[in-house]
């Protein structure tokens, strides 16, 4: 059995994720429902997302909508608190240069553009019905493989713009308060469902959203600031009837 919270881990919040997941843990457990000691914070996403003895997994609403949907339980959508997104919903900033005369989503069309991966709704999918929404031909040229990573183009100039989720660019903004001055935000994408709890397919998903809405409630200050975590929200079924976005590899270059 395995736990595992990916989707904004790093090394400075790894104690945060740490203390809601034994939260998340005794209240599962104290519920009748079985829970390992520890997340595993070396397990790859796919292989969390598929492992068929998942406790608690959290899920990119992309790789949900296109290959997951039918195969795990969705729990609940977490709530980070993200500026102009109703609870449970996020969206992705536009980011360019800081010095790149250009400030209209119109003026990036056929620009160079950088995304985290094919199956990232923040990195691509939601910038590809951002793009439409425009009028504007995205150009996926560059795969860089994390959000750090597609910041890291667009600030040394391999790439002209990118998709960031929000909550990433807050988390990378406040470990390095220059990128504010290096880059800027001209725009932001639809809102959609952020990330998702899950845990196996043909569970009962009451007793984990109320194991977790009441691990959230229960977090000391130190790690709700660390997460910026607010709650766990449920959404409709019909909030990931989004359009899937084509392989980005086949779109023009």
């Amino acid at each position: 059995m395995i736990a595992a919270l990916p989707m904004y881990a790093r090394p400075e919040n790894r104690a945060a994720h740490d203390a809601l997941w034994a939260l998340i843990r005794d209240n599962l457990r104290a519920a009748g429902l079985a829970a390992p000691d520890s997340l595993d914070h070396q397990i790859g996403h796919m292989e969390s997302w598929a492992h068929p003895d998942l406790a608690l997994g959290q899920i990119c609403n992309l790789p949900y909508r296109a290959q997951f949907r039918d195969h795990v339980t969705l729990i609940g959508t977490a709530d980070y608190e993200i500026e102009g997104c109703a609870p449970g919903t996020y969206n992705s900033v536009i980011i360019a240069r800081a010095d790149d005369p250009r400030d209209t989503p119109q003026a990036f069309s056929g620009a160079a553009f950088a995304y985290s991966e094919a199956l990232s709704n923040s990195g691509y999918g939601a910038a590809y019905l951002w793009a439409q929404a425009h009028g504007i031909s995205l150009h996926p040229t560059l795969h860089t493989g994390s959000h750090a990573a597609s910041i890291a183009a667009v600030r040394s100039g391999n790439a002209d713009f990118a998709a960031i989720d929000a909550h990433t660019w807050w988390i990378e903004c406040t470990r390095d308060p220059a990128l504010t001055l290096a880059l800027k935000v001209i725009d932001r994408t639809a809102t959609s469902p952020g990330m998702a709890f899950i845990t196996r397919t043909g569970e009962d998903p009451a007793g984990y959203f109320a194991a977790i809405s009441a691990a959230i409630s229960a977090l000391p200050e130190s790690a709700r600031t660390a997460l910026r975590l607010r709650g766990i929200v449920r959404l409709p079924s019909a909030a990931y009837d989004i359009p899937l976005p084509p392989d980005p590899t086949k779109l023009p270059v």
